[in-house]
């Protein structure tokens, strides 16, 4: 294929088929419009897995390499799967995350290692409580408390999942950006247009450039481009890297501003969430966002995560910051 304005790719050392028929490349991409695009040809799944994986470094002390989407700062979903990571690798394995409270404090250096130390406050005999805090430059920009629960037998009910088209036919955020790579700024051109670890694809997108005003409500589906490990643990703190993903925007839907209009400063404030059910990372996972109310430069986002099946796997609340600074 041509490269042009119009955002067809010409892959350059290699084309892998994958799945469903959509098209990665390794290697090299050009673009026709002067610029040359250099994708990794390693296993980005694999180098994701590794990365929330961290280091131990010392008794619940950790350790965190970065992850640069392009944006030089550090992903809040990087910093949420490192501390359950952190949090967890202090807990007995018959226990898992039921919940987590986070609070992003300063915007970490994408550049730098983050260290992760956790306090184990309270192993009871059912539920088990850590408290984690990120540090980057001898300063705090994350803490975040866990709660872990012994697996138990209980009442059970749940919301309906919504009625939305499924995954297949519908453009992965890859492929949308690929088509608009013309109007994608050249520093993080390889973070968008490039193979990702988990695919996602948005049901009701706006135009991230020209966006019309919607409802706060979105749907996307996503999962890992494959097979992951079968340990829950694994699992829970890949979802909550995933859950930052998408969240915060819903809120700008009703005023027609996305992340990428210039008058808008976007960031992640907290993060709650609820693990209530079993899933699978590498299977399709619905999640339905809504945004129930915004002001004062916060929106506040609730979002629900549903296995292909219809169960409730987990429930995500986020407030983020929304701030209007007309031009």
């Amino acid at each position: 294929m041509n490269v042009s304005n119009d955002g067809n790719i010409e892959c350059q050392g290699g084309i892998n088929i994958i799945n469903d028929g959509n098209i990665e490349c390794q290697g090299s991409i050009n673009i026709i419009n002067d610029r040359n695009i250099e994708c990794p040809g390693g296993n980005v799944l694999k180098e994701l897995l590794n990365l929330l994986k961290l280091e131990k470094i010392e008794e619940n002390i950790f350790r965190g390499e970065s992850q640069d989407l392009g944006f030089g700062s550090v992903f809040g979903g990087q910093v949420l799967g490192q501390a359950l990571s952190a949090a967890t690798q202090t807990v007995e394995p018959d226990r898992q995350a039921h919940s987590i409270h986070g609070y992003f404090m300063r915007a970490g250096d994408a550049a730098k290692p983050i260290v992760y130390t956790v306090d184990c406050i309270r192993d009871g005999k059912s539920f088990t409580t850590r408290r984690v805090v990120a540090v980057q430059k001898g300063r705090a920009i994350f803490s975040m408390s866990a709660s872990f629960q012994k697996d138990e037998n209980g009442f059970d009910h749940q919301d309906e999942m919504p009625d939305v088209p499924g995954p297949e036919g519908i453009e992965s955020d890859t492929e949308k950006a690929r088509k608009i790579a013309h109007r994608i700024p050249a520093k993080i051109l390889d973070k968008m247009i490039c193979q990702k670890p988990i695919e996602i694809r948005v049901v009701n997108p706006v135009n991230p450039f020209n966006p019309e005003k919607k409802a706060p409500l979105k749907y996307a589906w996503f999962k890992s481009i494959d097979t992951i490990p079968d340990d829950i643990a694994v699992h829970r703190y890949m979802l909550a890297y995933a859950s930052d993903f998408n969240l915060v925007t819903t809120s700008l839907y009703p005023h027609g501003k996305t992340f990428w209009s210039p008058d808008m400063q976007v960031a992640s404030l907290d993060h709650a969430m609820w693990f209530h059910r079993d899933f699978r990372m590498d299977e399709w996972l619905l999640y339905a966002m809504q945004s129930p109310s915004a002001g004062r430069a916060r929106g506040l986002n609730i979002g629900n995560i549903f296995t292909r099946d219809g169960k409730l796997a987990a429930t995500v609340a986020q407030e983020g910051l929304i701030r209007y600074r007309s031009l």
